[in-house]
């Protein structure tokens, strides 16, 4: 199939799936979102958005979970029923579903979020007065924004290496670990990212082109992402 035949095909799924979108989030009520992605344009990814549940909106970006999609390419799958939480402490119940053309191509998503704070409160409430409570599952943050830039930051912000000490008390092996494992969290499938994590991390972007290169050529562990 020509490209220009894949890309209409593609606008097809993606147009026959916003109403789908609606369908999910209209079942579920206001604890729902379903939010359609087109990883073509992942600084502006969402081209749906039913519900309200992380704030986002049409033309917005992609999620650090969309990223670590997009670093996976073809080889992506589905992720179900996983548990995360916003920055502002939201808990969330999520499946990402990656949307594939005739191909096998992935080039998009669609996303389900249920806000599960006040199941998770009142299950820790019966647990209490059962005497049965334990300790609550400290689940992962993730950024959800319609800024790029913002989703980028809070992923190097949070990264282990950068949280406990400065770049220059870093190593070499320390560095090129760090850029490693932003790589494979998609960090670096952004347009101008490279740019941008050079501004974070307060260092050049020659340095910045020089680590990442050094990174893609030395083997390393593979990404713990969560």
């Amino acid at each position: 199939m020509s490209e220009p035949a894949l890309e209409a095909e593609r606008d097809a799924v993606l147009a026959a799936l916003r109403p789908v979108a609606d369908g999910i989030a209209a079942t579920f009520g206001p604890v729902c979102e379903a939010v359609l992605h087109d990883y073509r344009r992942p600084e502006h990814s969402v081209v749906a958005v039913a519900g309200s549940v992380t704030g986002r909106t049409v033309g917005g970006a992609m999620s650090e979970i969309g990223m670590r999609v997009l670093a996976r390419g073809d080889e992506a799958r589905d992720e179900l029923n996983y548990v995360t939480r916003t920055a502002e402490g939201t808990l969330l119940k999520s499946s990402t579903m990656v949307l594939r053309d005739s191909t096998g191509a992935v080039f998009g998503a669609l996303c389900v979020n249920l806000d599960v704070t006040a199941v998770d409160r009142a299950h820790a409430l019966l647990g209490a007065l059962a005497g049965t409570a334990g300790i609550p599952v400290d689940a992962p943050a993730t950024t959800f924004g319609d800024d790029i830039d913002a989703v980028v930051d809070a992923i190097v912000d949070a990264h282990p290496l950068r949280r406990d000490t400065s770049w220059a008390a870093l190593d070499r092996d320390r560095r090129l670990e760090l850029f490693r494992d932003l790589d494979a969290r998609g960090v670096f499938a952004v347009r101008r990212s490279v740019e941008h994590v050079a501004a974070r991390l307060g260092i050049s972007r020659a340095s910045a082109y020089h680590y990442l290169a050094q990174a893609r050529a030395v083997p390393g562990p593979a990404a713990d992402t969560p």
